[in-house]
């Protein structure tokens, strides 16, 4: 077992920035009103499972369209680069259409909201540096820390307020950031 605290560390902390759970408190509010209850601890588990999913399958669906994993983290790191444009700069640059026809929980709370393209394609990059086992355990991690948000929503909005949040946004945001160049850095020299 290759299990490093350092990697586990900076895999929760991509996780965290790229999933931005705090973030999207507003947004899990306004879902909670819409659709009258939202079960946190249903929505932080199916997102769990596809990403721990995605971990394992993503590369069997790479090699069956033919792509390698240092082109799809080079691709990632162009995705977490607007994520972090979106965060540092208040704009959205992707739009996601509103769908109330099914339980909120799963969609759209736990994909594509949780697990969406951001943090799917953020665990194959991942992939591509550290050990599986240390990202399972960011990922768990992750889980906890969304159902914590998710069940406690309402008094962290009250808490930190808006400006909190924003700030909150932001900062994770240049960490994202240095995190997309670094990838990129690390992965184009295998392309060229």
């Amino acid at each position: 077992m290759n299990f490093n605290f350092k990697e586990v560390l900076t895999a929760f902390m991509v996780l965290f920035a790229v999933i931005d759970i705090v973030g999207n408190i507003p947004i899990i509010i306004d879902l909670r009103k819409k659709a009258g209850h939202i079960q946190s601890e249903k929505a932080s588990v199916i997102a769990g499972i596809i990403m721990i999913i995605f971990l394992f399958l993503g590369d069997s669906i790479l090699n069956l369209i033919g792509i390698d994993v240092h082109s799809f983290a080079v691709a990632g790191a162009f995705i977490l680069f607007f994520i972090a444009l979106e965060m540092i700069l208040g704009i959205t640059l992707y739009k996601q259409e509103e769908g109330t026809s099914m339980n909120a929980s799963v969609f759209p709370l736990a994909f594509p909201l949780i697990a969406g393209p951001g943090s799917l394609t953020t665990l194959l990059s991942l992939k591509s540096e550290f050990h599986t086992e240390n990202i399972i355990v960011a990922v768990i991690v992750n889980v906890v820390v969304i159902f914590i948000v998710l069940k406690t929503s309402n008094r962290i909005e009250r808490f930190i307020g808006q400006n909190g949040i924003d700030i909150i946004r932001k900062v994770f945001g240049v960490v994202l950031l240095a995190i997309a160049v670094k990838l990129f850095t690390s992965n184009i020299k295998f392309l060229l």
